[in-house]
């Protein structure tokens, strides 16, 4: 894009019936590393191996097993049962399609009866969504990407698209690739997280990034002040472009110092939440506008001294913050 690199992966391995969960800020090049994936466009540099071996846009070996839904669905201007089957057609398999369209809808919420011929304007925003979604299950791919498959719509859809989702992964073996604004959710059912930022992969998701303006706090320090008023301490700023990352951010009941250099800040906890793959509880905490992921101690867990709506302190080390 005019020169300027959008992704800069080195390298990046996923494994077959996994969910893979992408988070980062918009602009991040989430969008475009699933247009990748998905073979819709091809990469400046690099290859894509799919099942071992190098694939390309169009390519026959996978442009049948890996499917995406974009943000904004596409639906072409005829019936919901046309839309759905369309695909099946193109590969020329018909056979039982009035059965496999309606078990399609089933897993999307949406009954045959009363959908299979309703135009596609006669569709709301969420139901036009799950229809997008019904008519890439019903060719039972091996790759499913989703591109912020609840973001523009109601709870009731985005409750049944996350759970048609986890069913293809589960009945189906279909590996998922989820970029998502609802982090909780993705904790919750990915086995592994890709953080992007400014096109690169870093950490596992649970990191906590501070975007700037940042400025002079007084007595030579610097950070940003919360929308409570709390000063948010960082190292010295390499530029006003720069992201910090805080790696290592412990929770506690009080605000006790037991460490000369420690940040302590007050927040809220919002949510808890439990990882899918260590079993490990997390609480998000809300500290002025900004959400922090902590994970708790095996004592916190246990005494249950953690919960939502709880005044707590976050704390952290300034050596504990890189630049990005």
């Amino acid at each position: 894009m005019d020169g300027q690199t959008v992704l800069d992966i080195e390298n990046l391995t996923l494994q077959p019936a996994a969910i893979v969960g992408l988070i980062g800020p918009n602009g991040s090049g989430k969008s475009t590393f699933l247009r990748l994936l998905g073979l819709i466009e091809r990469p400046t540099q690099g290859k894509i191996r799919f099942e071992g071996r190098r694939v390309e846009p169009f390519s026959d070996h996978a442009r049948f097993s890996i499917t995406l839904l974009p943000q904004e669905p596409f639906l072409m201007k005829r019936s919901v049962f046309k839309n759905v089957a369309y695909g099946l057609k193109l590969r020329g398999n018909s056979e039982d399609i009035a059965r496999r369209v309606s078990e399609a809808l089933s897993l999307v919420g949406l009954a045959s009866q009363d959908f299979a011929q309703r135009p596609w304007y006669a569709l709301s925003g969420g139901e036009a969504q799950r229809v997008a979604l019904a008519a890439r299950l019903i060719l039972r791919p091996k790759v499913l990407l989703l591109d912020e498959p609840t973001a523009s719509v109601d709870a009731a859809s985005a409750y049944l698209i996350k759970e048609a989702s986890l069913r293809a992964r589960d009945e189906l073996g279909t590996t998922l690739i989820v970029a998502s604004h609802d982090w909780q959710w993705l904790y919750e059912i990915c086995d592994e997280m890709v953080h992007l930022f400014k096109g690169k992969i870093f950490g596992t998701g649970r990191e906590t990034i501070i975007y700037g303006p940042f400025r002079e706090l007084g007595s030579g320090k610097q950070g940003k002040l919360l929308a409570d008023k709390q000063p948010l301490q960082v190292p010295p700023i390499p530029n006003q472009e720069a992201a910090a990352v805080i790696y290592d951010v412990s929770v506690s009941e009080d605000d006790a110092i037991t460490d000369e250099g420690e940040i302590i800040l007050r927040g809220t906890v919002s949510r808890l939440s439990l990882e899918r793959n260590s079993g490990r509880l997390f609480a998000t905490i809300i500290v002025g506008n900004l959400p922090f992921t902590v994970g708790l101690t095996p004592q916190q867990e246990k005494e249950r001294i953690i919960f939502p709506g709880k005044t707590v302190f976050i704390r952290y080390r300034l050596d504990h913050i890189k630049w990005i």
